[in-house]
């Protein structure tokens, strides 16, 4: 769980030095997920009490919803649900979801796909409703 600051964009590219992606890739994932993310959002009047955003890090693409502290609610936090790590050796993306452990597991309807469409799309369905409960 990490900490928004109230400015934050609902998508965020963090380009790390271990990278995988190179520069055309990674812009074509933001640009992808960002859209995704866009349409998972809901009504502005309701984005300070729910909202979703995403991070591209390293090899990884991370979603995760944006919800104020119950203590705190000027403080936001993340949730992460949902994960895809490429690995350029097999070409594939492995899919992963996050449990009440707070533990990511291999998704087991689709544990990988090819392309970063097939992440996302297995996402939008959430056969075993793992990533929107």
């Amino acid at each position: 769980m990490g900490l928004l600051e109230p400015t934050a964009q609902p998508c965020t590219l963090l380009c790390g030095k271990s990278m995988a992606l190179n520069d055309i890739e990674r812009k074509r994932i933001e640009n992808l997920v960002g859209a995704f993310v866009e349409r998972l959002r809901p009504p502005p009047h309701i984005r300070p009490q729910l909202d979703f955003g995403c991070r591209v890090t390293g090899q990884s693409i991370e979603l995760f919803e944006i919800r104020p502290q119950w203590e705190k609610p000027e403080i936001k936090q993340e949730h992460a649900f949902a994960k895809a790590t490429y690995v350029r050796t097999q070409n594939r993306w492995k899919i992963y979801w996050k449990r009440a452990n707070l533990k990511w597991h291999g998704y087991e309807p689709v544990p990988e796909v090819t392309a970063v469409e097939e992440f996302l799309a297995v996402v939008k369905k959430d056969e075993y409703s793992c990533f929107f409960g």
